[in-house]
């Protein structure tokens, strides 16, 4: 009797290592093996409420992984069910169970790049995010002139956020909301123009004078080494309480009323009051007209020194500087009013430019 139950004991001991061994090696095998030998990238997302069972079986679908079943079993033994963060993730079929979860767990989204050149107004970033497929300009725009979020990023009341949006790239996730995303760029800008700052050689105007004239700085050179000249002419029409006359915020305030920017301007433009047109105010307009960077920002609080008054573009991105009216209307009827210095040149041809600024 004894050896009869000595030998179903051993019988069961063996049978349940051999069940243990089988299950063992069943998750040796799962765990290190690959779906693929193939490296296909696949994209997966996470949806909010989405359970670990249905994320396992569309794995299994997308042949990410093996077993729906014994990957449910690993994220459990794991502890991570609970870990699974929402976001759009680039997965491979030839990734092992233990990449996969490691993906979807650590909330590292696919992020795409927005890129916001400098000089753009709040209506051309607002349409490059619709068209980037963001979302809408609609709802930029609404966030843009949005009293409290103003407030709260910048501390102070303004008609709109247009001068804080700093240009830089920017990497946005399929999750990465348009409030979160100019937050960012305004905390940007404070970064940037506390920065500046340390080194402005004038510190008398307020930040919102600063951005303003960076703004019709950045808008009226493509040339880095002119802004601080172009800068120089600004605080000399300033200091003798001339017009500032620049183009640039005619068709700001074209904006205004057409809600997008329109680049041609004519003479009854330059005419027409508006809060933003130079050619009828005096001192500059009631804010930016454009978000500038970094140089543009340091050329507003440290221009070079200099008496010009005036500048004409030589139809090459750069411009010729000159002290006194005859001087510009020189200029004027040697760079535009004749016909041949103007064929062939274009803005483009700023990398043939010279390094230094022409002066008459």
């Amino acid at each position: 009797m004894k050896k009869t139950i000595l030998v179903l004991i051993l019988a069961v001991v063996i049978l349940l290592a051999s069940v243990g061994g089988g299950v063992a090696y069943l998750a040796y095998q799962f765990t290190n093996s690959r779906p693929s030998d193939v490296a296909q990238d696949v994209v997966y997302e996470v949806t909010p409420g989405k359970g670990f069972a249905t994320i396992a079986k569309e794995l299994e679908e997308k042949g990410l992984v093996k077993n729906a079943t014994f990957f449910n079993l690993f994220a459990r033994f794991k502890g991570d069910r609970s870990k699974i963060k929402v976001g759009e993730y680039l997965l491979r079929t030839n990734m092992i169970p233990a990449e996969v979860l490691e993906a979807i767990t650590s909330g590292k989204s696919i992020a795409r790049s927005f890129t916001v050149s400098e000089g753009l107004s709040t209506y051309e970033i607002a349409e490059l995010y619709e068209k980037q497929g963001f979302g809408t300009a609609e709802s930029f725009m609404a966030l843009v002139r949005d009293p409290a979020l103003i407030q709260s990023l910048l501390g102070e009341k303004a008609d709109s956020l247009e001068g804080y949006l700093f240009p830089e790239t920017y990497m946005l996730t399929k999750y990465t909301d348009t409030k979160t995303l100019i937050s960012n760029m305004v905390k940007r800008f404070l970064y940037v123009y506390n920065e500046v700052m340390a080194q402005a050689e004038i510190k008398s105007m307020t930040r919102n004078q600063v951005v303003t004239l960076a703004s019709i700085i950045e808008k009226e050179t493509g040339a880095p080494e002119e802004r601080p000249l172009i800068s120089s002419v600004f605080h000399n029409r300033l200091a003798k309480k001339m017009r500032l006359q620049t183009d640039p915020t005619v068709i700001y305030g074209k904006a205004e009323a057409l809600g997008k920017i329109v680049i041609n301007i004519t003479r009854a433009d330059l005419q027409t009051p508006t809060r933003y047109n130079t050619y009828v105010i005096y001192g500059l307009p009631p804010g930016p007209i454009a978000n500038p960077g970094r140089e543009a920002i340091l050329a507003a609080v440290k221009p070079q020194e200099s008496q010009y008054l005036f500048f004409v573009s030589q139809n090459d991105g750069t411009h010729v500087f000159s002290e006194d009216y005859k001087g510009h209307q020189r200029a004027v009827q040697k760079f535009q009013l004749d016909r041949k210095a103007r064929e062939g040149k274009s803005w483009r041809d700023l990398q043939k430019r010279p390094t230094t600024p022409d002066k008459n």
